[in-house]
């Protein structure tokens, strides 16, 4: 069934009008008058609803019975990330969701290629929130990752702060690391929240993974291989998400 994000308040028995994305979606589906659809807000769980109404540029549905049902990851990965260039971000952003990423904060660092501020960043940062909402759709999810406003790396790291349930975790090109893995099923086997940071092309600069050390950061290594920027953050998030 056809599943739609719907950052609404939604009752059972409420008629609505559907926001524009979603209207547009249902309208290129064809959908008419009784056909039915699912609806999620991201408050937890999922609606049916009926389509009362078709206009030519508003949707109208009837909602109808809450259904309790969640299939997001036990692991809460918060998900720190020097923005990749080109379209590769989106990319990242639509598989986070899909893996179940709780958060991503895009980051410029020394070797990031893009640069955002002001209007830029607030656009970019409203066009990747968007992603994640149609890849929650697609994949199932009842909750969107939230996508943060684009930021420097210092003025991110300087906020960090230690907490006992909560690993924090550079994914580090430095000689003294430790697997993912292996962290992942010794001192940290119950922990249920990462910070994991990840650098862009060419990684964190030997300066920006010592201040993430400083910090309480532990460098993890994902194996023998230098992986691309988004496929090691990925990697990293499907071992913690899908163990």
């Amino acid at each position: 069934m056809a599943r739609f994000y719907c950052p609404l308040p939604l009752v059972a028995g409420q008629v609505v009008d559907l926001p524009p994305t979603a209207a547009r979606h249902v309208q290129v589906l064809r959908m008419q008058p009784g056909h039915t659809l699912t609806l999620f807000n991201g408050e937890g769980g999922e609606f049916s609803a009926e389509v009362q109404h078709m206009g030519r540029s508003d949707v109208r549905v009837v909602v109808g019975e809450h259904r309790a049902v969640e299939c997001e990851a036990v692991c809460q990965v918060h998900l720190a990330v020097g923005m990749p260039a080109n379209e590769r971000m989106d990319w990242l952003v639509e598989k986070a969701t899909e893996l179940g990423v709780r958060r991503i904060t895009p980051l410029m660092t020394e070797r990031s290629v893009i640069r955002l501020t002001g209007e830029r960043a607030e656009k970019k940062q409203a066009h990747w929130q968007a992603v994640a909402a149609s890849a929650s759709e697609q994949c199932g999810r009842n909750r969107v990752p939230v996508i943060d406003m684009p930021e420097r790396l210092d003025a991110w790291l300087m906020r960090q702060t230690a907490q006992a349930d909560v690993v924090h975790g550079v994914l580090s090109l430095n000689a003294s690391t430790q697997p993912l893995n292996a962290l992942r099923d010794g001192a940290a086997a119950s922990s249920k929240s990462w910070v994991l940071l990840n650098g862009p092309e060419g990684g964190l600069t030997d300066a920006e993974d010592a201040a993430a050390r400083a910090k309480g950061f532990v460098a993890l290594s994902l194996g023998e291989r230098v992986l691309r920027a988004e496929t090691a953050a990925l990697g990293a998030l499907a071992l913690l998400t899908l163990a």
